[in-house]
């Protein structure tokens, strides 16, 4: 009987005042140039509400450290343009690029919500990994 391979787990998942935000990150080869340490990422997000009130999407702050220990935070409003107001059971995905001048690093953040009522609330997004060739 063969053995399942591992799977490496380089994404993340987490709940905060009922939003749920899941990363899946992926290494763009195409897109990449090791020899010129050039390496770009795509990452999907999904947002879903899984709480019992309206939440709006105001701003994000991510903070990238690549292998060597480069650390760069990343702020702004909105996410792709947009400002996502989520009902209770909504959800919202979106993609995003990370280039690093290493073939590996890690990601984390936060987004600030909105509700109805006008008060803000941080809702985290767990760090994921940013994984290259050979890695």
């Amino acid at each position: 009987m063969a053995t399942p391979s591992a799977r490496i787990c380089k994404g993340s998942e987490c709940v905060t005042h009922g939003i749920r935000i899941t990363v899946d990150p992926h290494y763009l080869p195409s897109h990449s140039d090791p020899e010129n340490s050039r390496y770009l990422f795509n990452y999907k997000v999904a947002m879903h509400n899984e709480g019992e009130s309206c939440a709006r999407l105001r701003s994000r702050k991510w903070i990238i450290v690549d292998s060597a220990g480069e650390r760069h935070e990343v702020q702004g409003l909105g996410v792709v343009g947009h400002h996502p107001k989520l009902s209770p059971g909504e959800k919202f995905e979106y993609s995003s690029f990370c280039p690093l001048q290493t073939a590996w690093g890690t990601m984390q953040g936060m987004y600030v919500m909105e509700r109805d009522d006008g008060s803000l609330f941080e809702v985290e997004i767990a760090r994921f990994f940013l994984i290259g060739p050979h890695q």
